[in-house]
């Protein structure tokens, strides 16, 4: 597992192959990162299904109203929802959307961002000042790699649990 430097700003992702350690960027994106920590803290990440994966693209998840179903015809609707919190507005910067980060997934809006994340397969600088980079995957990207693919998936891979470092 990778060296925490700042536990308070690391997020450990519990996937079935094993955990993935996400380094938050406060100083850049200060207000997905308070999110994304608020709703791990309250474990609405918890057994949420990854409802996007495309291949050499994206996983995306964090569906925290609809992407805890268990049947997969309800999952469908996955992708649609968001927290019961406000919007977050967009926290544009330079940092590229390289192999490894984490973006706010987002409806055309760029202030409509709410729980939903993708981490990126590949570096895809297409998306660069469009979407919210606010962190990157420092250990177990290996374990990204093997997120069930679809739209959504037959069968979703799901975090089996997302917790903020400090609190473990």
């Amino acid at each position: 597992m990778a060296e925490i430097k700042d536990p308070e700003n690391t997020i450990i992702m519990e996937l079935k192959d094993g955990e993935v350690v996400i380094e938050l960027l406060p100083d850049v994106a200060p207000k997905h990162v308070e999110r994304m920590k608020e709703l791990a803290r309250e474990g609405k990440y918890d057994n949420v299904a990854f409802h996007r994966v495309i291949d050499g693209f994206m996983a995306q998840t964090g569906d925290v109203a609809n992407g805890n179903m268990e049947d997969n015809f309800n999952l469908r609707m996955a992708g649609t929802g968001g927290s019961d919190k406000p919007n977050v507005p967009a926290e544009f910067s330079k940092l590229p959307h390289d192999r490894g980060t984490i973006g706010a997934a987002r409806s055309q809006s760029p202030d409509s961002a709410n729980s939903q994340f993708f981490i990126n397969f590949n570096d895809n600088h297409f998306l660069n000042g469009q979407y919210t980079v606010y962190g990157r995957v420092i250990s177990g990207m290996e374990h990204v790699d093997k997120i069930a693919k679809g739209e959504p998936p037959a069968e979703p891979d799901r975090m089996i649990s997302m917790k903020v470092a400090a609190d473990k």
